[in-house]
């Protein structure tokens, strides 16, 4: 019994599907059992697609097999994604990352096998370059996860600087910050997810000026908070561990929301307003008196 491979022009088809239905290629190439590498071969046209593996990924992404088949327009295929929101007041909206192929390649890559498993060849693979196009482009693979650090760590620091001057009362304020912390890591999961794991990889100096990224945004959110205690508003002793165990809970959302079914039902924003919520409870809010009065009167 053998599979007859059909003509290897459906792979810009099976890449068009699979963005349509939200699907990773690390998503679909787990769910069919195959390597990243592998899956992105397919994509790129450079393996064949045979019978029973076409109807396998159709399957997946829940489309006829026949529509895998059709031509594809190369820019259908591959839509131009719009630059993110950054204006002040927009910290809420995140539209798709500008990212080229081979950063957007590597995001997916480097989520698979870790930092010092991908190699450029991969890499290159699924960014449908070769391997001197890549290098051309970026000297060495730690050109590619500092690029996509510092890509994620800017987007990360606007949102909560923004958040944070939207409003003067403390209490607020803080609320906000952790809200737009807690949405950058579920809207951004596999970024963030990079800077969790990977930033250990990053070499001197630009570890240091990306850990300074990360520093300088706990740091606000600490002032916050700590202007909140000085006022009477938050009842919390030690104001630095609570808000680092409030951070370290925002950050550990890229690893438990892709897999949560309660997650996809609340959606990111009425996540991040129960995540916010919470850092609330922990620093111990004190219900302000003159809302009390009013309420009484």
């Amino acid at each position: 019994m053998f599979s007859v491979a059909e003509p290897s022009a459906g792979g810009a088809a099976v890449r068009a599907a699979r963005r349509r239905a939200g699907v990773t290629l690390r998503q679909l190439a787990a769910d069919l059992g195959v390597s990243i590498g592998t899956m992105s071969a397919i994509e790129n046209d450079k393996v064949g697609l045979t019978v029973e593996r076409l109807q396998q990924i159709a399957h997946c992404l829940g489309v006829p097999a026949g529509r895998l088949l059709e031509p594809q327009d190369r820019a259908d295929a591959d839509p131009a994604v719009p630059a993110p929101e950054t204006g002040p007041g927009e910290w809420r909206t995140f539209a798709g990352l500008d990212l080229d192929p081979v950063l957007a390649s590597a995001v997916e890559v480097l989520n698979e096998t870790g930092y010092h498993g991908a190699t450029m060849r991969v890499i290159a693979t699924g960014a449908d370059i070769s391997v001197p196009g890549v290098y051309h482009h970026y000297p060495s693979k730690q050109h590619i996860l500092v690029a996509l650090l510092d890509l994620a760590l800017r987007d990360l620091e606007w949102r909560v600087v923004a958040a944070g001057r939207e409003v003067d009362d403390p209490v607020d304020r803080f609320a906000l910050m952790v809200e737009a912390l807690t949405l950058f890591h579920a809207e951004r999961a596999e970024l963030a997810s990079l800077v969790l794991s990977e930033i250990r990889s990053v070499e001197e100096p630009n570890r240091g000026r990306l850990v300074a990224v990360q520093r300088r945004v706990r740091d606000a959110l600490e002032e916050a908070a700590s202007r909140a205690v000085r006022m009477g508003r938050f009842a919390v002793q030690d104001v630095r561990t609570t808000t680092r165990a409030i951070t370290t809970m925002c950050l550990a959302l890229p690893y438990w929301l892709p897999e949560s079914a309660e997650a996809d039902e609340l959606g990111s924003a009425q996540l991040a307003r129960r995540y916010s919520g919470l850092a609330l409870d922990m620093m111990r809010l004190v219900p302000h008196r003159e809302t009390s009065d009013f309420q009484l009167s």
